[in-house]
């Protein structure tokens, strides 16, 4: 389940929220009463979602919005007559006075989302850097040359090593390229 970061002016109200969403199971490790330390949780947490009012210390939620990773969803809790004025892309909103179950449905269908879109990420394949690519390369070159392998042998090799020592395809790269040029 997506992390949950809770953001309010005030402490009483963010522990408030806080102490609601966990006691309905859900996961929430940050606390804030401002936007800076919001966006230092979420560059932490790498994704989820933000439960907050519309004004903090330092900034407006759109600030906030502005200045999140992508790979967080926001809601915006504030009045019906606030959220008129407010330019809710990317933003779901939910009115006060809370009705809970509206509260907790919303997070729920947020949460979701974020962790779909998490899985999509993360299954998605890397996409290396010109400098990563050739130094792969490089390593698939000199394996193909001193042990007769084809390129496709050389890569498999080397996602082998990758996978066995726990670390990415252009550190392995390097590894080769240091054995070998020792």
């Amino acid at each position: 389940m997506a992390n949950i970061i809770v953001v309010f002016s005030k402490i009483e109200e963010a522990k408030g929220i806080r102490n609601l969403l966990v006691k309905n199971g859900f996961s929430v490790p940050g606390v804030c009463i401002t936007g800076a330390h919001a966006l230092e949780a979420a560059d932490e947490l790498g994704h989820g979602v933000i439960v907050c009012g519309y004004r903090f210390m330092d900034m407006l939620y759109s600030e906030l919005r502005e200045n999140l990773p992508d790979s967080f969803e926001m809601l915006l809790l504030a009045s019906a007559g606030t959220l008129q004025q407010c330019d809710l892309r990317d933003v779901v909103s939910v009115s006060v006075p809370l009705k809970i179950h509206d509260l907790l449905e919303t997070v729920e269908m947020l949460s979701q989302q974020s962790d779909r879109r998490h899985k999509k990420r993360r299954s998605q394949p890397k996409v290396r850097d010109k400098a990563e690519q050739e130094l792969i390369d490089q390593a698939k070159k000199l394996l193909m040359e001193r042990n007769g392998m084809s390129e496709e042998e050389a890569h498999k090799y080397m996602q082998k090593c990758s996978m066995d020592s726990a670390t990415n395809m252009t550190e392995t790269a390097r590894m080769v390229l240091t054995m070998y040029h020792e």
